[in-house]
């Protein structure tokens, strides 16, 4: 039985020291049937070229994590912005050993940025998934198997997401980042941890949850929306806005438990965070409580009283 081809994108700006380690981890999964895209969100480094020698064979990329595999070249096809709905020769990327690679001509952030790649590929490749993932993660030879395989066993699963791992805490690497989340539409900011809630249980391998995270989540290309993900979120959001369209429509956001993923994520992301970041937390998580909740603005007092009380128990615990 051939496997269902998969898209898989990721989003590079100025990062591709991180970009290198997760491509090198891509080139030697075990899944039989897929293709990588880059999107370079106007990158003022070396990004381009950085990728464009890898593919070639002259970086050598080898950490803790990946071992280097002489799999090299990877036939690289670059495109700019513009040309991607011009008649390009060799630009269907449906090989594993291809790499597509497409420059933006602006920063257009995560949904945009990811948008360009998920519309060429949906014209041009027709896969029947697509993937999302940070190119600051590194993912296990067999992750993207294990999520197929349990969305091959229910029709009804539209998301898919890994288990992850932090990338480094405090020098262990099997410490939990995220294993879904839970949508709560009364509680700003709208969303919390599955591991928040009281006797979670994670002993299947499967476990439903309301959206994973759009560092790594897969989804049925059917299912995408039209307009793909919703470019007026200013800061985030994207992800749980597209998990909850696709829930609504009446299928299953999951965790998929034996599929592996090590995030680079920050630990201490707030701690120095600066007034105008977390502004624009505030904004963004409101803006998407106020898309998916009846009778928002009755219930915004209540919101403002939570953050109040949220951000007064942060600045306690900082200085505690």
């Amino acid at each position: 039985m051939t496997k269902p081809l998969v898209s898989i994108i990721l989003l590079n700006w100025n990062g591709y020291d991180d970009t290198l380690e997760a491509l090198e981890s891509l080139y030697q999964i075990n899944y039989p049937n897929y293709n990588v895209i880059v999107v370079d969100n106007h990158s003022t480094n070396e990004s381009i070229e950085k990728i464009t020698e890898y593919a070639k064979g002259n970086i050598r990329i080898e950490t803790e994590f990946t071992k280097y595999q002489n799999n090299k070249p990877i036939q690289l096809t670059h495109i700019m912005e513009d040309n991607l709905n011009k008649q390009v020769d060799n630009t269907s990327t449906i090989e594993k050993k291809k790499l597509l690679l497409i420059e933006n001509y602006e920063n257009y952030g995560f949904a945009r940025g990811n948008n360009i790649a998920i519309d060429y590929t949906l014209k041009h490749d027709n896969p029947e998934y697509v993937l999302l993932l940070n190119n600051d993660t590194i993912v296990d030879a067999n992750f993207l198997d294990n999520m197929v395989d349990v969305a091959l066993n229910d029709d009804k699963i539209g998301i898919i997401g890994p288990k992850f791992y932090y990338y480094d805490y405090e020098g262990v690497h099997d410490k939990i980042w995220c294993i879904g989340s839970v949508v709560d539409l009364d509680e700003y900011p709208g969303h919390h941890s599955i591991m928040d809630e009281e006797n979670y249980d994670i002993s299947g391998n499967v476990v439903e949850c309301d959206w994973v995270s759009g560092a790594g989540l897969l989804i049925k290309s059917s299912l995408i929306p039209e307009n793909y993900l919703d470019t007026s979120f200013f800061f985030g959001c994207e992800d749980v806005d597209l998990a909850v369209t696709v829930k609504n429509k009446g299928y299953k956001v999951v965790t998929v438990m034996n599929s592996i993923v090590w995030h680079k994520v920050g630990m201490s992301r707030h701690k120095h965070s600066t007034f105008h970041t977390e502004y624009n937390h505030i904004k963004t998580n409101l803006q998407f409580i106020k898309k998916h909740k009846k009778h928002y603005y009755l219930h915004l007092p209540v919101y403002g009283y939570q953050i109040f009380k949220l951000y007064m128990k942060a600045i306690v615990n900082r200085f505690s």
